[in-house]
């Protein structure tokens, strides 16, 4: 009887845990390049409202953090810089972890359409000139627990 309540405790500490190393692991987005590996620190979003407000009213980005959109299904995808008041750049991302675009310094306040140019499932924005430092290129491949394969 003993040994049952031990592990039945154990299960529900597992239990218990499994929401927050799931957390843990979201925050985490690799970026494999020629250059090497990249490692950035996301916050993801993925509901409509979480989405709308993205990165606008924030004076700061660290050079390894980012935000992860995330649309849950493959779609032609534009942002716009209204309201955000730093530059970014904007990794387009399919399904599968591919960079199928990116566009550098997207300029701030400016409310004129970025397009995917292609159906995408995620988006990653970072500080802006950023891609450019580090040399990421479109084919480069996105490692995310969010992401195919990732």
């Amino acid at each position: 009887m003993r040994s049952l309540l031990k592990a039945l405790q154990g299960a529900l500490l597992v239990l218990l845990l499994l929401p927050l190393a799931a957390c843990a692991d979201d925050s985490r987005l690799i970026i494999k390049s020629q250059g090497g590996e990249h490692v950035f620190t996301v916050e993801v979003v993925d509901t409509p409202e979480s989405r709308a407000q993205g990165l606008m009213y924030r004076t700061t980005l660290a050079p390894d953090a980012g935000m992860l959109f995330d649309f849950k299904e493959s779609r032609e995808v534009s942002f716009w810089m209204r309201n955000t008041l730093i530059p970014l750049d904007m990794i387009f991302i399919t399904a599968d972890g591919l960079i199928a675009n990116i566009h550098v310094n997207a300029i701030p306040h400016d409310p004129t359409g970025i397009p995917s140019d292609g159906p995408v499932m995620f988006v990653l924005e970072i500080p802006g000139g950023r891609s450019v430092e580090l040399g990421l290129k479109p084919g480069d491949r996105v490692v995310h627990p969010r992401i195919k394969g990732g």
